[in-house]
């Protein structure tokens, strides 16, 4: 019996591997992660225990202590970290075209450039020390403006837009014109 090959998305950090196993109900899970890279996934699926299998190289070596798997009812997921911090230029060692069960998870993927941003984005307040400061004393929730509910009700706001102006303008025209045309008919009557 051949085994297939489940749907597989990774995606890398400096330092760390994600591999996601698209495999709903997954039973019998192993998993064999190795210090040279070697990763080696098994499980069934379905009601007829169909066999699925991944078994590649990794493109350097992990530190199998730190990697940290997760079987889910859709996926597995599996954090490997590298050995190495460094940049992988693709999952598997061998060269070439990747296996067609293989994609990129662009969900999780963090290119090279961003990654270092966004690490100086955190470290930029990492060093701070703000010492024996007292953000209470801030008085932070009154951020000390005006207090615009005592400032009157709005009947006697004048602050209409020039807009609305028009608008009460054109309202009481209509409403003198309407009233002028009833009268008009009553005389006639």
């Amino acid at each position: 019996m051949v085994n297939r090959h489940p749907s597989v998305k990774w995606a890398q950090t400096s330092d760390k591997v994600f591999i996601t196993i698209d495999l709903p109900d997954a039973q019998d899970v192993k998993l064999k992660l190795e210090p040279e890279g070697k990763f080696f996934f098994s499980a069934t699926s379905g009601a007829d225990k169909i066999p699925y299998e991944v078994d590649f190289d990794l493109f350097d070596n992990v530190d199998v202590n730190e990697s940290k798997a997760s079987v889910g009812l859709r996926n597995i997921c599996y954090l490997v970290k590298k050995a190495e911090s460094k940049w992988w230029s693709r999952l598997v060692k061998q060269g070439g075209k990747p296996p067609v069960f293989l994609k990129v998870d662009w969900d999780k993927w963090v290119d090279e450039d961003e990654e270092t941003d966004e690490k100086k984005r955190e470290s930029a307040g990492a060093d701070m020390d703000f010492g024996d400061f007292d953000f209470s004393k801030m008085n932070m929730g009154d951020m000390g403006g005006p207090d615009l509910d005592a400032a009157g009700d709005d009947e006697n706001d004048d602050s209409d837009t020039e807009d609305e102006n028009v608008e009460e303008a054109l309202s009481a025209e209509t409403k003198g014109e309407s009233s002028a045309a009833v009268e008009a008919d009553a005389k006639k009557a």
